[in-house]
């Protein structure tokens, strides 16, 4: 049998199973860690106690749009369907009292509702409304499709057919996915390795614990497609400590993909082999850079490897090792799918795709949006993010992160753009994107950015050990005496030294959030005559 037919046998399968709730109300309650701290963990209990026989419970992940949660989606036995936003368990059960009558309930209130203004949800596609517990719902939508075209193909061509999209990775390097593949494959024969990195141990940014919750098959078929491509039979899908959710959802993806024989032995009657479990992170922002992840899953001290060898060549256990990002992955079955013309045709020149970004602070609606590369931060903000809260002005915002910096509004016709953003050491990373006002002096975030990276270090390499507690240290001699012009050159040689001598990205980016201060913030930080970094 061939993949494409086994695959169509799985979706006739999955479209008899939900045809059995035909003529039910769908109550779809949007349970992600997000909604889940502001109450729809007991929304989700109401409804399970209250709902009668007339109604389906489904739990799907959080759609980005973090500001409205608990979020329901009630869709009547005619399609017809409608969203309530920021749902209590008093309104709960008010809900389930009107379904059970037959009825559709009404909106309960005026509330800012989600916006997908600007957005291309190619990633982020069906999260929010497809069963993040199931498999039938993914299946009948067109999922592992683009798995079955893989299978179909050499590896060799399905690796021509992403490096032909241009995809790159968006853990925050943007390498080339198809460059790794390759180089994993001509390293060694024998057992390669597939790392999904799901660490994301980075304030402010939520990206990947939203597709595990809301996708996760998605993020299994990318890591099918993309282990098959590199010639790899073992797949690892390492997970932040403290994303218990998201752990839970993936295990249960790749129980529900083994009873269907999309995991195993003979994928998809394809006679190719795959296994895929879960690894649980050590904790620490240093854990999300690869070398750091292939120690912590060996039971070493959660510090880089010297490099080379790169992961492609020696990784896991001595093997060859593709470490691939989760939102990179599920970019994967639209490539198999549409073909990588169509993804392709999304975002700039030398930048295909969207990018999932994690929006925050001063804004009316937090949470997560997609774009098509090349788009301005200032419509990510003021598009999706619904532009600032009222009462509030923008005085800085924070891009990619402590590896990257900060920025001034009136530089915020930047566009996204894979790694560097600015000269000043502004890069995109993976996503973070935090707005700040007027309660934030910029002096205290650019403390707070250099602080964190300090905390952060692992130790192992001198420069970032000593220099990046240094750069905290004059810092605070700053604010407690009055910005010298001595001091901004000893901040710019601390931050260039880190840099340029590190041994892992997080030093090597540290002095971004300092250089790009001293750049925009000159004279806000007490420098006089400081304009547009003339000491860089």
């Amino acid at each position: 049998m061939s993949a494409q037919a086994g695959i169509e046998r799985l979706r006739d399968g999955a479209v008899r199973r939900l045809a059995h709730d035909a003529g039910r109300f769908r109550v779809t309650v949007r349970l992600g860690h997000c909604s889940a701290a502001v109450g729809a963990g007991e929304v989700l209990r109401v409804f399970e106690e209250d709902l009668t026989d007339n109604c389906r419970l489904v739990q799907a992940g959080c759609d980005g749009a973090c500001h409205a949660g608990p979020q329901v989606v009630i869709t009547g036995p005619d399609g017809g369907s409608v969203l309530l936003s920021r749902v209590d368990p008093d309104t709960a059960i008010r809900i389930a009292t009107i379904l059970e009558g037959g009825q559709m309930p009404l909106r309960f209130s005026g509330d800012d509702p989600p916006s997908a203004e600007g957005q291309v949800r190619l990633v982020l596609d069906g999260c929010g409304d497809m069963d993040a517990e199931g498999i039938d719902e993914y299946l009948v939508s067109g999922g592992y499709g683009g798995l079955a075209n893989a299978l179909s193909r050499s590896p060799e061509e399905v690796t021509g057919t992403v490096r032909e999209s241009g995809l790159r990775g968006r853990g925050g390097a943007y390498f080339p996915a198809a460059a790794k593949w390759e180089a994993a494959r001509r390293a060694a024969e024998g057992p390669r390795h597939l790392v999904v990195n799901c660490e994301e141990g980075e304030p402010g940014l939520y990206k990947d614990r939203h597709l595990m919750e809301g996708v996760p098959h998605r993020i299994i078929e990318g890591a099918l497609i993309a282990a098959y491509g590199a010639g790899a039979e073992s797949i690892c899908i390492y997970i932040n400590a403290e994303a218990d959710l998201s752990a839970a959802r993936m295990e249960r993806a790749i129980s529900d993909a083994g009873d269907m024989d999309l995991i195993g032995p003979d994928v998809l009657g394809s006679g190719w082999s795959a296994q895929v479990e879960v690894r649980r992170g050590a904790g620490g922002y240093v854990c999300g850079e690869e070398t750091t992840l292939l120690n912590t899953m060996e039971g070493r001290r959660r510090e880089p490897r010297l490099r080379p060898p790169f992961p492609t060549e020696a990784g896991l256990s001595g093997r060859p090792t593709v470490i691939n990002n989760a939102e990179t992955l599920c970019n994967l079955p639209f490539i198999l799918g549409r073909g990588p013309e169509a993804f392709s045709a999304l975002g700039a020149e030398g930048a295909a795709g969207t990018k999932v970004l994690s929006l925050s602070g001063a804004v009316r609606r937090p949470g997560l949006i997609e774009v098509p590369f090349g788009t301005p931060l200032s419509d990510v903000i003021g598009g999706g993010g619904g532009g600032v809260r009222a009462g509030s002005a923008v005085t800085a915002v924070g891009v990619g992160g402590p590896s990257s910096g900060l920025i001034p509004p009136g530089a915020l016709n930047i566009r996204v753009m894979p790694g560097s953003l600015h000269e000043s050491g502004i890069i995109l990373g993976a996503g973070g994107i935090v707005v700040l006002d007027e309660s934030v002096p910029v002096a205290e975030a650019m403390r707070a950015l250099a602080a964190y990276n300090a905390d952060e270090s692992c130790g192992k390499c001198t420069p970032c050990r000593e220099g990046t507690p240094r750069m905290v240290e004059v810092i605070d001699r700053m604010a407690e005496r009055g910005a010298t012009r001595a001091d901004a050159e000893e901040l710019a040689y601390l931050a260039e030294v880190v840099g340029s001598a590190s041994l892992c990205g997080l030093g090597q980016a540290a002095g971004g959030p300092v250089m790009s201060t001293l750049h925009f913030f000159g004279p806000e930080l007490g420098l006089p005559g400081w304009r547009d970094g003339s000491l860089l």
